[in-house]
């Protein structure tokens, strides 16, 4: 890799798919507005706007795995959606064990709307600082290829 890059991260689900991004130099992780699953088919214009106005070098995907490390019931999809990014943006994908990000990024927001933030925690913004969670991971160098 040659200096820093952009990286952009996703928090797959059934209905919403949360976006995150960050950069190899400060490596720090901003949630993205979620793109929304329609009848199990992701909003790729969502993501194809972001990846176009990012320019990611690298795509960042959590993996759903169990408490006890076993793949969970999304893994399968996961992958497959995945497998559908480096198709489509013919970027690297990587895999992050997801375990809790919805869970720590839930306390995250939790804990800046009692430090004084305003505004109601939708489901998406959790989709998405889980996406940060992820993209934190990435960056600490938990992942594999896909």
């Amino acid at each position: 890799m040659t200096g820093p890059q952009t990286v952009l991260a996703f928090d797959f689900g059934l209905k919403r798919i949360g976006i995150a991004c960050g950069d190899t130099l400060t490596r720090e992780a901003a949630p993205r507005a979620a793109a929304v699953v329609h009848r199990g088919v992701p909003d790729w214009q969502a993501i194809a706007r972001e990846v176009r106005a990012l320019a990611p070098g690298v795509l960042v995907v959590g993996a759903p795995y169990n408490a006890d490390g076993s793949e969970g019931t999304l893994f399968a999809a996961a992958r497959r959606f995945a497998a559908e990014l480096e198709r489509r943006f013919a970027l690297p994908v990587q895999l992050v064990d997801e375990r809790f990000s919805s869970l720590e990024a839930n306390e995250a927001l939790k804990a800046r709307r009692a430090g004084g933030a305003r505004g109601r925690i939708e489901r998406a913004d959790i989709d998405s600082a889980a996406a940060a969670v992820i993209l934190g991971r990435w960056f600490q160098g938990e992942g594999e290829g896909t």
